[in-house]
């Protein structure tokens, strides 16, 4: 038999209810979910701008992890809230329109020793975020709390919407493996908590030292200690270990990996998470994604939904592109979890397309065409050209003009477009790795709102804003050669047309092009930043084409036609695409004014508020499952839009197995629930896991399930053809635990 030390610490579970008297109260309010007509701009705190310099070495923190001159990339260098504060201005005109931060709460804050073999010693710092000691302060080297919320305000009157990241797959390393992998940290802190049970913060929102022992921060849990050491798997670090279970259930970097199976854990990380929405926060970047528990991840996002303020954005960290035999659990995360992806296949195409020249157009149009069919919802990808987990671009490419015309293309790609801070300055990094490319804007660049990188952004930004094409429409290719990709962006009548050549050598003469576009002349959109020239728009019969135009070297062209569709309701987006009962979510798109009705299939639901642009609605009450969205007015019906109906409220069941299997067959799991696809095999898209090669007929896997619920399940087989095995016998039964963070970890069983 398996051995299930795993999780057979967790066969019965009663845990305490945390209760937190700051996340009560919901006074700050978002500005609204991130959306494919935002902009965003991702800014590592530490290393923007430095806006208050008396935090820069806080009272207790050692001043060997600060630097402040921009040289030693791996200290904290004092950027922080109120440095994002002072550059609202830049950011405003820029374009702007929403910013990703670092994960603003408390991290480790002691020097990271790494030991060399000439016996020397390089220190580091967690200026990033993603070393959590306490979930519940602020890292004191970016500001107060209330500092926090200032910057909070402050963006938000100013139309700039904040996403945090935030990580709940682990704390700090807490072994050292470069010393042999000896303890090192990984411990997780709390405040103070009063006589019910409550944190203590004072009136600025900062934690009280509560109870006089000169310190607001408790021990809560500990890797390497007896205060709950079952917190963390404590399995080690991954290394070389590709397989599903090593990237879920061993350590990324020897950092302390949350049990997330275990009711305490998940019910704690929900609560901080949901303590940071009181905030007025609009959207969550979830850090390591592909290392969660997706079971686990699925319930997370859910409770974040389902507290006060409605839904957010959420797009993690799955980190993998082709040919990475996870492409395929890549593309379907965001189904099963119902948090986007960061669209790291977007990242590595535009790479080898404009920076490195492995691939050529042609593959950037090929893209568009098959991620439309991988993706569920393309247009709520996070696209980027580069961030703080790859090289920056010009590291690949020291050529300006290439990094322009791939900043063009992102910025009117499918998707939401992530501009890494300092690449509208042409920051090419110190070096080619990560780290190097986190450089200390303040000291490297002046933040010019002149270059043409700032006004490529400027300009397409304010484009996504007007012409909906760019945020909700299709995308379909026109024309495309080795250099030269010509394609359209369509929502109904409005439309948008590019036209790129990326060759810096080459021009390009393109032929005739068939296209839906009235006839007339179309001026570039970019006002010639990149050479461009107004297109023509002929008749050619009863229909139309742009007439044959040149491209010039790196030329190009952004052509809108931004039609009035009149007053017929069309749905563009919905924020968020999966929820329950009661779950406050958006519709995006035209024509939502007036008197409108919305319907789940033929179920109405309440409409709390309208514009022409978007309408929050209360998600009505009945049987989970995929659900088809319309939005009817003055007798029109619009588009359909898909929307999956959670049974209720998500917690985690996990299921143990015995079967020998042939070479190619996995283990999955279908039953009588929508969460388990209602019987439907090709809704059944997580594999079991076998992580033990001695016995590796035993699988597992943590589910998500709605509590307190009764279902009937069976286990079937699927080979990578998509042949299925179902087992015999009578269909199994099972009950979900009542708590809404609970976890049932069923017994061992045998295939039938």
């Amino acid at each position: 038999m398996m051995n299930n030390n795993l999780f057979r610490t967790m066969k019965t579970f009663s845990f305490i209810a945390f209760t937190l008297a700051a996340s009560g109260s919901y006074a700050a309010v978002s500005l609204g979910p991130i959306t494919a007509k935002d902009t965003v701009y991702q800014i590592l705190t530490d290393r923007f701008y430095d806006g208050d310099p008396t935090n820069n070495i806080p009272a207790g923190s050692p001043s060997q992890i600060f630097d402040g001159t921009g040289s030693d990339m791996k200290l904290y260098q004092g950027g922080d809230f109120k440095g994002i504060v002072a550059k609202i201005p830049y950011l405003k005109n820029m374009g702007v329109t929403a910013v990703w931060i670092s994960a603003p709460y408390a991290n480790r804050d002691e020097a990271i020793v790494d030991y060399q073999a000439d016996g020397s010693q390089v220190i580091w710092s967690s200026y990033h975020g993603y070393h959590v000691s306490n979930y519940y302060r602020t890292n004191s080297h970016f500001g107060t709390m209330q500092d926090f919320n200032d910057m909070v305000e402050a963006l938000h009157a100013n139309g700039i919407k904040v996403v945090i990241d935030f990580v709940s797959n682990h704390t700090s390393r807490w072994q050292n493996p470069t010393n042999g992998n000896t303890p090192e940290n990984g411990r997780l802190y709390e405040p103070d908590r009063d006589a019910n049970n409550n944190f203590s913060f004072d009136a600025g929102g900062d934690p009280v030292d509560l109870n006089n022992d000169g310190s607001s921060d408790n021990l809560i849990a500990d890797p390497n200690g007896t205060l709950n050491p079952d917190w963390f798997h404590r399995k080690g670090d991954r290394g070389s270990d590709s397989s599903r279970f090593g990237y879920r259930y061993r350590d990324l970097g020897s950092l302390a990996d949350f049990t997330q199976e275990l009711p305490a854990v998940a019910q704690y990380l929900e609560e901080a998470a949901i303590f940071w929405k009181g905030k007025g926060i609009d959207g969550y970047r979830h850090d390591a994604t592909l290392h969660m528990n997706p079971a686990f991840a699925k319930g997370f996002r859910d409770a974040i939904d389902s507290a006060p303020g409605g839904a957010v954005t959420h797009f993690g960290e799955f980190f993998i592109g082709k040919p990475d035999p996870k492409y395929a659990e890549y593309t379907s995360f965001p189904t099963r979890t119902n948090i986007n992806n960061l669209d790291f296949e977007f990242f590595r195409t535009m790479t080898n397309v404009f920076a490195n020249g492995s691939e050529d157009m042609n593959t950037l149009a090929n893209f568009y065409q098959y991620t439309a069919n991988d993706y569920r919802y393309e247009n709520q990808t996070v696209t980027f050209i580069d961030n703080h987990d790859v090289p920056r671009f010009l590291r690949i490419n020291s050529d300006h003009r290439s990094l322009d015309v791939a900043l063009a293309t992102s910025l009117v790609s499918r998707g939401i477009p992530n501009i890494y801070y300092g690449t509208e300055q042409y920051v090419n990094g110190h070096d080619a790795s990560e780290n190097g490319g986190r450089v200390f804007l303040q000291v490297d660049k002046p933040f010019s709102q002149t270059t043409t990188a700032y006004k490529i952004i400027q300009k397409l930004s304010a484009l996504r804003q007007e012409n909906d094409a760019l945020a909700y429409g299709l995308t379909n290719v026109l024309y495309s050669t080795a250099d030269v990709l010509v394609l359209s962006r369509k929502f109904y009548d409005k439309e948008v047309v590019v036209a790129i050549n990326r060759s810096p050598f080459n021009a390009y003469t393109v032929p005739d092009l068939a296209t839906s576009l009235p006839t007339g002349s179309y001026a570039d959109k970019l006002a010639s930043e990149l050479s461009g020239d107004s297109a023509t728009v002929v008749s050619a019969g009863a229909s139309q084409k742009i007439a044959s135009f040149q491209l010039s070297p790196q030329e190009v062209n952004v052509w809108s036609y931004n039609a009035d569709l009149g007053t017929a309701p069309r749905i563009g987006d919905m924020v968020s695409v999966a929820g329950r009962e009661g779950n406050e979510v958006t519709i995006l798109g035209t024509g939502l004014d007036g008197t409108v009705q919305v319907y789940f299939d033929t179920v109405q639901a309440q409409v709390n508020s309208n514009s022409g642009t978007e309408i929050k609605l209360t998600v009505p009450s009945m049987a989970g499952g995929e659900k088809i969205v319309t939005v009817k007015k003055a007798g029109v019906t619009s588009n359909n839009f898909s929307f999956n109906l959670l049974s209720d409220d998500q917690n985690q069941m996990i299921f143990h197995v015995q079967k020998s299997t042939a070479l190619g067959q996995k283990v999955y799991l279908v039953g009588s629930i929508p969460e388990l696809g209602s019987w439907d095999p090709a809704k059944a898209v997580d594999a079991f896991h076998n992580p033990d090669p001695v016995e590796w007929y035993n699988w597992f896997l943590p589910v998500s399930v709605p509590k307190a619920t009764s279902f009937e399940y069976k286990y079937i087989l699927k080979d990578d053809q998509g042949n299925v095995v179902w087992e015999g016998g009578a269909n199994r039964t099972a009950t979900s635990s009542a708590d809404a963070a609970g976890v049932v970890d069923l017994p061992q069983t045998y295939f039938q």
